[in-house]
C-alpha cells in the first residue's frame, strides 16, 4: 500500500504510521502540478541571465562566484559528491525512510523548483527498499542538515552506499537490480535536496513518538506503583487537577485514576492507616509526567508545522521571484528537542523514585526489602533499583540543551547554527534509558502488588501485570535480571502497557 501525501497538511498520525509502518507513499497529484508551475518560473529566472544563488553561483562563501551556463549540471553534482562528508554508524532505516518522506513533503509544496522527477525517485527508492547508508553525525542545523541530506541525494545520482532489502552494498549495484536508471540532476536541484532540516526533524519526531509512548505508560507504571505501596488514590480526584487547569495533568491524573479504580488493594487501607501523605513520586505524578505531556504536545505542534515546510534555499516565490533566505536554520527543532530532552528526563527521574520506594521497607508500607521473598539471604531487586538509578543520572547528563552550544562553520558564513540534528538524535539513546526505568519500576510494582496478595489490584492493572508476567517472571529466588530489565524495556517502548489508556499515541492529541 502506498500512502498518499498532501504537502502542508501531513499530520502526526500519518508520519507515525510512515515512521512504524515503513510503507511507501507518494506526493499527491496536484501538489506535483505546483511542482511543474515552479519549474517554468526558476526556467525564466535563468533565461533572464540574473545570478541566483545555487543555481549558477558557488555556494556558501563561494556564493560570489558565477558558473557558466554549460557547467550547471555539474555544479549540481559537485555540490552532492563534496557535502557527502559524514561521519559515525548509519543512522536507522525507518528514521532514513522518514527522512526520505519529509523531502518529498517539502519539496513537494512547489517552492523549490525540482523537477517532478527527483521527487518520483526519491519514492521509489523507499518503494524499492533502498534505503541510503546516512552517517548520524555531520549536521550543525544550518544551512540545512547538509551532510546527511548529501548522503541520500547521493543514492539519486548513483554514488554512495545503501541498504537494499537489508543488505548493505554500493548505490549502482542496488540500482541496476532494481532496474533503476541514475538522476543527472538540473539547475538547482542538489542544493535543494541538500538544504533542509529532514534530517533533524525526522530525528525529532521518531523520538517524539517513543517518548510519547513511555510517557503514557509511566501513568501506568505510576498506577501499578500506588497499589503496591499502598498508596492513595484521593490525590488524583479531577478537581484538584482542573482547579489548576493544565491539560497534560487532567490527563495524567484521570489516566492513573482510571487504572486504580476497583483495586482490592486501595479499599483495604481507607481507614487506620496512620500516612496522612504519600510521597512526591505518587501523589505530585500528574503535576510532573503532565508537565511533560505538554512540552511534548507543544513539540508535536512545532514538529508537524516543521515536517510541512519548505526549508531549502533559495525558494522561488509565487511571483516567480528567487529568492534567499534562512528557511534551512533549525533553530525551532532544537529548541524543542532540548525541551523534549528535559521531558523524557523528568519523567524517568521521578519513575526511578518510585523504584526506590517499593524496594526501601521503611517507605514501602510493609513490603519486604528489596521485593525479596527472603531479604539477606535473597538481594532481590537491589541492583535493579541501582541500574535504574544509573540510566537515570545519564539521562540527566544527556538533557542539557544543545541548541546554546552555537559555533561558527562556512569561513563564518554561517555563523550561528542550531546544532538541532544532534539535539534530536540524543533522544533516542534517552529513550532507551527511560524504557530501561519503566521497566524496572514494572517489575518491581508488579512483585509488590502479589506480595499484596489476597488483595487484589483493580481489573486494569491486574490485565497490565499479567502482560508483565509473559515477559519477566516472578521473582521467587536470586537469578540474573539482566535479561528481565531488556525484555521489560522492550515491552514499554513497543506499546501501551494497557488497551484502556488514552492518548497512547501523540497522533491523537496532535492532529
Amino acid at each position: 500500500m502506498s500512502v498518499e501525501l498532501n504537502p502542508g497538511l501531513v499530520g502526526l498520525a500519518q508520519l507515525e504510521g510512515l515512521y512504524r509502518d515503513g510503507c511507501s507513499f507518494r506526493v499527491s497529484d496536484g501538489a506535483m502540478r505546483l511542482v511543474e508551475q515552479a519549474v517554468d518560473r526558476l526556467d525564466a529566472a535563468v533565461a533572464g541571465g540574473n545570478a541566483i544563488y545555487g543555481v549558477n553561483t558557488g555556494f556558501g562563501k563561494l556564493a560570489s562566484v558565477r558558473i557558466g551556463d554549460g557547467d550547471l549540471a555539474t555544479l549540481q553534482r559537485n555540490i552532492v559528491l563534496s557535502h557527502s562528508a559524514g561521519f559515525g554508524p548509519p543512522l536507522s532505516s525507518d528514521v532514513v525512510r522518514l527522512v526520505i518522506a519529509l523531502k518529498c513533503i517539502s519539496l513537494g509544496r512547489g517552492a523549490s523548483a525540482v523537477r517532478p522527477v527527483v521527487i518520483e525517485s526519491l519514492q521509489q527508492l523507499v518503494a524499492n527498499d533502498i534505503i541510503p547508508v546516512v552517517p548520524e553525525k555531520g549536521s550543525v542545523g544550518a544551512s540545512g542538515d547538509l551532510a546527511p541530506l548529501a548522503h541520500i541525494a547521493a543514492v539519486l545520482i548513483g554514488e554512495g552506499e545503501v541498504f537494499y532489502r537489508g543488505q548493505r552494498m554500493a548505490t549502482a549495484q542496488a540500482l541496476r537490480a532494481a532496474g533503476i536508471e541514475p538522476l543527472e540532476l538540473q539547475a538547482k536541484e542538489g542544493l535543494a535536496l541538500l538544504n533542509g532540516t529532514q534530517v533533524s526533524t525526522a530525528l525529532a519526531l521518531a523520538a517524539l513518538f517513543d517518548s510519547w509512548r513511555l510517557a503514557i505508560n509511566s501513568l501506568v507504571t505510576t498506577a501499578l506503583s500506588i497499589d503496591a505501596a499502598m498508596g492513595s488514590a484521593a490525590p488524583f480526584r479531577e478537581e484538584i487537577h482542573m482547579l489548576r487547569g493544565h491539560w497534560g495533568q487532567v490527563t495524567a491524573a484521570r489516566i492513573v485514576k482510571a487504572m486504580l479504580d476497583g483495586s482490592e488493594i486501595r479499599e483495604s487501607h481507607r481507614e487506620d492507616d496512620l500516612r496522612v501523605q504519600d510521597p512526591y513520586c505518587l501523589r505530585c505524578a500528574p503535576q510532573v509526567v503532565g508537565a511533560c505531556l505538554d512540552q511534548m504536545r507543544h513539540a508535536g505542534e512545532v514538529l508537524k508545522i516543521e515536517a510541512n515546510a519548505v526549508t531549502d534555499n533559495p525558494l522561488v516565490l509565487s511571483d516567480g521571484e528567487v529568492v534567499s533566505g534562512g528557511n534551512f536554520h533549525a533553530e525551532p527543532v532544537g529548541l524543542v528537542a532540548d525541551a523534549v530532552a528535559l521531558a523524557v528526563s523528568e519523567v524517568g527521574s521521578i519513575a526511578q523514585r518510585r523504584v526506590a520506594l517499593l524496594v526501601d521497607p521503611s517507605l514501602s508500607f510493609g513490603l519486604p526489602a528489596f521485593l525479596s521473598t527472603n531479604p539477606g539471604l535473597q538481594s532481590g531487586l537491589m541492583i535493579a533499583e541501582v541500574t535504574s538509578a544509573a540510566v537515570m543520572s545519564e539521562n540527566r547528563s544527556l538533557a542539557n540543551p544543545r541548541t546554546v552550544d552555537s559555533t561558527p562553520t562556512s569561513a563564518n558564513q554561517e555563523d550561528h547554527v542550531s546544532m538541532a540534528c544532534h539535539a534530536a538524535r540524543r533522544l533516542h539513546e534517552m529513550n532507551e534509558n527511560l524504557a530501561a526505568i519503566l521497566g524496572i519500576e514494572a517489575m518491581s510494582a508488579a512483585q509488590g502488588i502479589e506480595f499484596r496478595a489476597p488483595l487484589k489490584t483493580s481489573a486494569e492493572l491486574q490485565a497490565v501485570v499479567a502482560r508483565i508476567r509473559e515477559t519477566c517472571p516472578r521473582l521467587e529466588e536470586d537469578r540474573q535480571v539482566d535479561g528481565d530489565i531488556t525484555a521489560m524495556a522492550r515491552l514499554v517502548a513497543s506499546g501501551p502497557l494497557s488497551d484502556h489508556a488514552e492518548f497512547a499515541s501523540i497522533g491523537e492529541v496532535v492532529a
